[in-house]
Protein backbone atom coordinates (compact mmCIF):
# COMPACT_ATOMS: atom_id res chain seq x y z
CA UNK A 1 0.00 0.00 0.00
CA UNK A 2 3.10 2.55 0.61
CA UNK A 3 5.69 1.53 -1.57
CA UNK A 4 9.38 2.77 0.32
CA UNK A 5 11.29 2.69 -3.10
CA UNK A 6 8.96 4.04 -5.82
CA UNK A 7 9.98 6.64 -8.01
CA UNK A 8 12.93 8.13 -9.90
CA UNK A 9 16.51 9.19 -9.05
CA UNK A 10 18.11 12.54 -10.64
CA UNK A 11 21.01 11.25 -12.33
CA UNK A 12 21.67 7.37 -12.14
CA UNK A 13 23.85 6.04 -12.15
CA UNK A 14 22.72 2.90 -13.70
CA UNK A 15 18.91 2.56 -15.62
CA UNK A 16 16.99 -0.79 -16.30
CA UNK A 17 13.64 -1.53 -18.05
CA UNK A 18 11.76 -5.05 -18.10
CA UNK A 19 8.23 -5.92 -19.03
CA UNK A 20 6.30 -8.64 -19.59
CA UNK A 21 4.01 -9.16 -22.54
CA UNK A 22 1.01 -11.07 -21.50
CA UNK A 23 0.10 -8.84 -18.24
CA UNK A 24 1.42 -5.91 -19.54
CA UNK A 25 3.49 -5.12 -16.34
CA UNK A 26 6.38 -3.10 -16.62
CA UNK A 27 9.26 -1.92 -14.62
CA UNK A 28 12.05 1.01 -14.77
CA UNK A 29 15.04 0.42 -11.98
CA UNK A 30 17.08 3.39 -11.33
CA UNK A 31 20.88 2.52 -9.35
CA UNK A 32 22.82 4.93 -7.41
CA UNK A 33 26.18 2.86 -7.31
CA UNK A 34 29.10 3.62 -5.01
CA UNK A 35 32.01 2.12 -3.63
CA UNK A 36 32.27 1.13 -0.96
CA UNK A 37 35.96 1.30 0.72
CA UNK A 38 35.88 -1.23 3.73
CA UNK A 39 34.70 -3.79 0.87
CA UNK A 40 36.69 -2.75 -2.13
CA UNK A 41 33.98 -2.93 -3.95
CA UNK A 42 30.93 -0.72 -5.87
CA UNK A 43 27.52 -1.29 -4.12
CA UNK A 44 23.86 -0.22 -4.48
CA UNK A 45 23.92 2.98 -2.34
CA UNK A 46 20.25 3.91 -3.91
CA UNK A 47 17.68 2.41 -5.64
CA UNK A 48 14.12 3.51 -6.89
CA UNK A 49 11.75 1.91 -9.30
CA UNK A 50 8.59 3.18 -11.68
CA UNK A 51 6.39 0.07 -12.25
CA UNK A 52 3.11 -0.08 -13.93
CA UNK A 53 1.15 -3.12 -12.90
CA UNK A 54 -1.07 -4.72 -10.17
CA UNK A 55 -0.51 -4.41 -6.61
CA UNK A 56 1.86 -7.87 -6.81
CA UNK A 57 4.01 -6.34 -9.64
CA UNK A 58 4.32 -2.77 -7.37
CA UNK A 59 5.06 -5.03 -4.18
CA UNK A 60 7.54 -7.37 -6.02
CA UNK A 61 9.52 -3.91 -7.62
CA UNK A 62 9.58 -2.46 -3.89
CA UNK A 63 10.59 -5.56 -2.21
CA UNK A 64 13.31 -6.25 -5.03
CA UNK A 65 14.39 -2.78 -4.00
CA UNK A 66 14.76 -3.28 -0.36
CA UNK A 67 16.65 -6.45 -0.54
CA UNK A 68 19.10 -5.06 -3.48
CA UNK A 69 20.18 -1.88 -1.17
CA UNK A 70 23.83 -1.89 0.04
CA UNK A 71 24.51 -5.19 -1.76
CA UNK A 72 27.52 -5.13 -4.21
CA UNK A 73 26.61 -5.52 -7.60
CA UNK A 74 27.96 -9.65 -7.63
CA UNK A 75 25.83 -10.17 -4.47
CA UNK A 76 22.65 -8.16 -6.25
CA UNK A 77 23.16 -10.04 -9.73
CA UNK A 78 22.66 -13.35 -7.29
CA UNK A 79 18.97 -12.24 -6.48
CA UNK A 80 16.14 -15.06 -7.37
CA UNK A 81 12.68 -14.25 -8.11
CA UNK A 82 11.83 -17.09 -5.20
CA UNK A 83 14.03 -14.20 -2.59
CA UNK A 84 11.15 -12.03 -3.81
CA UNK A 85 8.48 -14.37 -3.19
CA UNK A 86 9.90 -15.33 0.22
CA UNK A 87 10.07 -11.86 1.95
CA UNK A 88 6.51 -10.87 0.28
CA UNK A 89 5.45 -14.15 2.29
CA UNK A 90 4.59 -15.96 -0.86
CA UNK A 91 2.19 -14.91 -4.02
CA UNK A 92 -0.62 -16.80 -5.54
CA UNK A 93 0.51 -19.08 -8.41
CA UNK A 94 -0.91 -16.77 -11.01
CA UNK A 95 1.04 -13.53 -10.28
CA UNK A 96 4.63 -15.28 -9.51
CA UNK A 97 5.72 -13.83 -12.99
CA UNK A 98 5.84 -10.48 -11.30
CA UNK A 99 8.56 -11.56 -9.14
CA UNK A 100 10.74 -11.42 -12.66
CA UNK A 101 10.35 -7.84 -12.83
CA UNK A 102 12.42 -6.67 -10.57
CA UNK A 103 15.67 -9.21 -11.45
CA UNK A 104 15.57 -8.74 -14.95
CA UNK A 105 15.09 -4.93 -14.80
CA UNK A 106 18.58 -5.49 -12.37
CA UNK A 107 20.45 -7.21 -14.90
CA UNK A 108 19.39 -4.31 -17.34
CA UNK A 109 19.86 -1.50 -15.07
CA UNK A 110 24.13 -3.02 -14.26
CA UNK A 111 24.64 -3.53 -17.57
CA UNK A 112 23.21 -0.20 -18.39
CA UNK A 113 25.42 1.07 -15.61
CA UNK A 114 29.20 -0.95 -17.02
CA UNK A 115 28.58 0.29 -20.42
CA UNK A 116 28.47 3.93 -19.18
CA UNK A 117 31.16 3.46 -16.88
Amino acid sequence: MHPKHMGRIKNPDGVGQAGNIICGDTMELYLKIKMDKKKKKEVIKDLKFQTIGCAAAISSSDVACELLKGKTLEQALKLKPEDIIKKLGGLPEVKVHCSLLGVEALKSAIKNYLERK
